[in-house]
């Protein structure tokens, strides 16, 4: 069983839902928790909190930080709560949690835990800070986050979790895990799916709510990108990414309008950063968790 803490920002794009749901749906995932960042935590704890009822598992649920540390917000909001109201889900919180829950999850389980950030790394930065001795007790931290070798379509040299909190993104490439481990938009733009294709493939009843959710996402997109599932997949098959270890800088650009993640390859370095894929392999480990 590998146990997993998520930090997600669950209720923007599709992508971090499509994650949870395959978590809840791994028989060797125990999901000790989840933490929300980002605008409008609640109504993104409320989002997690359905699909972990719909999978029929007791999972808790915090809200965390809604603001960035320094910059301004992004993604005030969660526009995919508007499925709530077909799905069951909480409604009431413990909120200031989020942050002790992470580090005592980590204390009781010294050396097996790995926390898995599909969000802005508010959270974490705040963790990694606040209880400096977290990082060093993780099994690993596995990130989607940044760009490491070429410019990607449209993106350059960015990645949207890395922008929208960039001084908490180099709070976190600065402190050491065990395993340190980047996910970035070089590998993930490459598993995508239509939406035409999506509808029929998502037939699990753990992957309703998720295409309701889609549903106020594919109104401005034709597809769904898998950056944080792929992400997720890392941590349970080996086989999926090819990582090549080197060092991570976060940089800001003027103005701090943009943030880069600069990455320099050698053993020396302390992280690890996936520059393949096997998308045929991903898909098959992805859909085979819902058979």
């Amino acid at each position: 069983m590998e146990k997993i803490l998520l930090d997600t920002d669950i209720g923007s794009d599709i992508d971090d839902a499509v994650c949870l749901a395959w978590l809840l749906a791994r028989k060797d995932c125990d999901l000790l928790g989840v933490t929300t960042v980002s605008g409008e935590p609640e109504k993104r704890a409320m989002l997690a909190s359905s699909l972990c009822r719909q999978a029929g598992k007791e999972v808790p649920v915090f809200p965390g930080v809604e603001a960035p540390l320094l910059v301004p917000q992004r993604q005030p909001a969660a526009p995919q709560s508007e499925a709530l109201k077909k799905w069951d889900h909480s409604k009431k919180f413990d909120s200031g949690r989020a942050i002790g829950f992470m580090a005592d999850t980590v204390r009781r389980h010294p050396g097996e835990v790995t926390l898995l950030s599909i969000g802005p790394m508010t959270n974490i930065a705040l963790l990694f800070s606040e209880h400096p001795d977290v990082p060093g007790l993780l099994k690993r931290f596995v990130a989607m986050a940044g760009v490491f070798t070429t410019d990607t379509p449209k993106c350059g040299r960015t990645e949207w979790n890395v922008m929208c909190d960039p001084h908490a993104a180099a709070i976190v490439y600065s402190r050491g895990a065990a395993v340190h481990r980047s996910i970035g938009l070089d590998v993930t733009l490459r598993v995508r799916m239509k939406a035409d294709e999506v509808r029929k493939k998502f037939s699990h009843p753990l992957l309703q709510p998720v295409l309701d959710m889609a549903g106020v996402w594919f109104g401005s997109s034709g597809e769904i990108i898998f950056h944080d599932p792929l992400a997720a997949v890392t941590i349970f098959d080996d086989r999926v990414c090819s990582f090549t270890r080197g060092s991570v800088e976060v940089g800001l650009t003027e103005g701090q309008a943009l943030a880069m993640t600069g990455w320099r390859p050698g053993t020396e370095g302390g992280h690890e950063v996936a520059l393949g894929v096997d998308p045929d392999r991903f898909f098959e480990t992805y859909f085979s968790a819902f058979r």
